[in-house]
């Protein structure tokens, strides 16, 4: 699959999973962490719409920011968008394999990216992301910690841009019944099917 490229004010699903469908997260502290690295590297450029990590793969949906709301490095072209992402899957490659005594690749070759091209696609997104870890039968997707599900319900701060994504659905109630029925498209996100 050919990588789109980066653009300012686009969305973005972000999707990977382990070498050799090996697990990237295997004790809590390292779920914790890979959010920690991505406040660090990814909310200067963008904002977090939903994510799910799992054992063996993660989804993230982001909007890279204006350029105009860009760090300086960024919107004059000295750093590429690209370089925080690489930024952070390299970070948590190298703890990881600090600390599990391992060496090599932890991830299979480049995260894939997607642009989102429709509300409609964003949307089903959304869902498919939130209730991953139901689709995987590793926890139910409403307790699941490693979710933005929680954040998005609840009313406790959070780096998501859940007031955004809420209107999406018009309020929390509708959010939580979507989610609920999982009435998701799977026609127009059929590539994460196949590669999960």
């Amino acid at each position: 699959m050919k990588l789109e490229p980066l653009e300012s004010s686009n969305y973005y699903h972000f999707y990977n999973r382990g070498n050799n469908k090996e697990n990237i997260f295997i004790e809590d502290e390292n779920y914790l962490y890979f959010l920690k690295l991505i406040k660090k590297y990814l909310l200067p450029i963008a904002g977090v719409y939903s994510y799910c990590l799992l054992p063996n793969h993660f989804h993230l949906l982001l909007k890279i920011k204006e350029k105009s709301d860009l760090p300086v490095d960024f919107k004059n072209g000295k750093k590429k968008l690209h370089q925080a992402f690489s930024n952070l899957f390299n970070a948590y490659t190298k703890a990881f394999n600090k600390k599990y005594a391992r060496t090599g690749s932890l991830f299979q070759k480049h995260p894939k990216r997607i642009k989102l091209e429709s509300e409609e696609y964003l949307q089903n997104l959304i869902i498919y992301i939130n209730t991953n870890s139901s689709h995987h039968n590793i926890g139910n997707y409403i307790t699941y910690k490693f979710s933005s599900y929680q954040a998005l319900i609840s009313t406790k701060h959070t780096s998501l841009k859940r007031t955004e994504i809420i209107k999406l659905f018009d309020d929390v109630e509708n959010f939580k019944y979507v989610h609920q029925i999982k009435k998701v498209n799977l026609k127009l996100i059929h590539e994460l099917i196949v590669d999960d």
